[in-house]
């Protein structure tokens, strides 16, 4: 489940609120890592967020569910909750791109849960950022 991008504001900062697919791919903990990764590519996402009730308590992106593969394990019996990333970073839809980017680009990973208090409202990739930057290159 994703949904198009949302138009830039005029201000001149383009901020994760501006860029951020709001309609995200979710799976539970207990899940197998077999359906999550089909939703994920049903959905043509990179990443689904996990989630535990209302909570946010993990991600699971193609990165972890090519090292489940890689593992031997048989990804119809592993679970999420045993190849996610937990307790991932996020920001908030307030967080410029540029900030994101470099929190992406330092902790080495490429989605970004968006969360505005405890509810997760979004998730931008550096894809996202990328396409962006393209659309709106810097000044000078």
């Amino acid at each position: 489940m994703t949904e198009s991008l949302q138009q830039p504001r005029a201000t001149g900062t383009i901020v994760l609120r501006d860029l951020m697919h709001t309609q995200v791919q979710t799976t539970p903990p207990d899940a197998s890592v077999s359906a999550a990764a089909a939703a994920m590519v049903l959905g043509k996402v990179g990443s689904a967020i996990v989630m535990q009730g209302p909570f946010l308590v993990g991600i699971l992106t193609e990165r972890d569910v090519l090292r489940a593969a890689a593992s031997g394990e048989d990804l119809c019996a592993a679970t999420v909750a045993d190849w996610m990333t937990p307790h991932p970073q996020s920001a908030s839809p307030d967080t410029s791109a540029a900030d994101a980017a470099q929190i992406m680009l330092l902790h080495g990973f490429r989605h970004l849960p968006v969360m505005e208090g405890r509810t997760v409202c979004g998730v931008v990739s550096l894809r996202d950022l990328f396409a962006a930057r393209i659309r709106r290159p810097a000044p000078g």
